[in-house]
């Protein structure tokens, strides 16, 4: 599965600009179907004997033993605000690997894995359980729900822990004020978490939800007489998002003549599968992979003591 997830990320990176985005599709009851993005996804299997642990998260149905391995299987139906799943309903765990951890997520059935064009996935509604959805998008006449799963394993896990004592000084003694960074991210706990590391050094922040609205604000700079890469330090931006994704945000980006000198740093969940020549090779300058305070607020200070150095 490993090997396979790899070239469907080399075959990515090779298309991009193409906008496409890999979803596997299933159920937490007989009704409303949903989706998460392929990328994340290790294996799908049948459900496993899963152990009880007394002192887990209230969503944390149990533990697995998984190839050897001990991975948490969270249930999805209770994380995005449904009844606990009853055991006689759970067939499946989807396994996963995103923000440097491994788990599993309990669903009733698993239906098949689509390709949507990016531009046909919208933002979600407002309320209620849409408050954990990344987007949605349809699959001939369903709606498919994509559910925001860095927000549920927030949920289990906690807020991350703050920028190292080491790295405040060092933002102190480089001088960072008034300096503005763009963070495009689909998830809103992905977005939340960013600002707040790079708050604490002392970075102001602007925030999209995808790489259109990126786009949209960096023209907007052009047009009022404006130089993006003097207004901004950076542009932080998630790979795998709707409308328009990571890759081709930076794509455009190198394709515009006043735009193509912007520091762009990607900063993806997928950090099992990721390297350094990947993100070169869609003209990115640095990758960060979700989440640690302190290698992004490392990145971001690299990037302030590059352009001192220049001026």
């Amino acid at each position: 599965m490993t090997t396979g997830l790899l070239e469907s990320i080399d075959r990515s990176t090779q298309l991009a600009g193409h906008n496409r985005l890999a979803l596997l599709l299933f159920r937490l009851d007989e009704r409303q179907i949903f989706g998460i993005n392929v990328f994340k996804v290790q294996e799908v299997l049948p459900c496993p004997r899963i152990s009880w642990m007394p002192s887990a998260h209230p969503l944390v149905k149990g533990v697995a033993d998984i190839r050897g391995r001990v991975v948490p299987v969270i249930d999805l139906r209770k994380a995005v605000g449904g009844e606990p799943t009853p055991d006689d309903a759970a067939a499946h765990v989807i396994v996963t690997e995103f923000n440097r951890s491994v788990q599993g997520f309990l669903v009733r059935s698993v239906d098949r894995i689509i390709h949507v064009n990016v531009e046909t996935v919208m933002p979600p509604p407002h309320g209620g359980q849409e408050s954990y959805l990344t987007a949605i998008t349809r699959f001939g006449k369903e709606l498919v729900e994509i559910i925001d799963v860095e927000k549920v394993l927030s949920d289990v896990v906690g807020e991350l822990k703050p920028v190292d004592n080491s790295l405040l000084n060092a933002a102190r003694d480089l001088g960072v004020n008034k300096r503005r960074v763009l963070v495009a991210d689909d998830s809103r706990v992905a977005r939340t978490q960013i600002e707040r590391i790079l708050n604490q050094i002392g970075i102001d922040c602007l925030l999209v939800r995808d790489g259109r609205e990126a786009l949209k604000e960096l023209r907007a700079m052009v047009d009022q007489g404006k130089k993006p890469e003097d207004e901004l330090l950076m542009v932080i931006s998630d790979v795998e998002m709707p409308d328009m994704d990571g890759y081709t945000l930076t794509t455009e980006i190198r394709r515009d003549p006043q735009l193509r000198n912007l520091f762009v740093m990607l900063h993806t969940s997928l950090s099992g599968v990721f390297n350094n020549a990947m993100v070169q090779r869609v003209g990115a300058d640095r990758f960060v992979a979700k989440f640690s305070s302190d290698e992004l607020a490392t990145g971001v200070l690299d990037r302030l003591k590059e352009v001192q150095q220049v001026h």
